[in-house]
């Protein structure tokens, strides 16, 4: 058992998410959102598209959703955790094996998503703040991540 921060908490405009890292469901995806928070990548990046009764994401550089890390893409690490409402997973683009940095904070239960997407975390405490994102599809004037730290 590691004794690592398995909490990521996000600073966002409007106000703090902390969210609990699963490893155990996603070995791989965790230790590369760890990598990338460490190296400060995730500060100052948009919830570039935020869909109302649905999800909030986050994770694209350019903040427009076809940006990623420097670093390859992760081969996928489906499970059997459900896209219920708090649920953390990685966006991604029609191949399975594509998620890099995007990831999204799903609003309610979305159960559709499961076993396509991989799940990595939950929300812990906050959600009541991922809820006050301004929506869009992009978003305009989007809120954003202003710190992301390991705990």
């Amino acid at each position: 058992m590691t004794t690592e921060a398995n909490t990521l908490t996000l600073e966002t405009t409007q106000g703090p998410v902390v969210i609990k890292l699963k490893p155990e469901l996603a070995p791989n995806h965790v230790a590369h959102i760890k990598k990338l928070v460490s190296e400060g990548f995730y500060d100052g990046i948009v919830f570039h598209r935020v869909i109302d009764g649905f999800m909030a994401q986050t994770g694209c550089p350019l903040g427009t959703g076809t940006g990623g890390s420097k670093y390859p893409n992760l081969t996928q690490e489906f499970n059997d955790a459900p896209h219920v409402r708090g649920t953390c997973s990685m966006a991604r683009a029609s191949h399975p094996d594509t998620a890099n940095s995007q990831f999204f904070i799903c609003f309610k239960d979305s159960r559709f998503l499961d076993r396509q997407y991989t799940v990595w975390g939950e929300v812990m405490s906050g959600m009541e703040n991922v809820d006050k994102l301004k929506r869009g599809e992009p978003v305009r004037d989007p809120d954003k991540i202003l710190k992301a730290t390991l705990n």
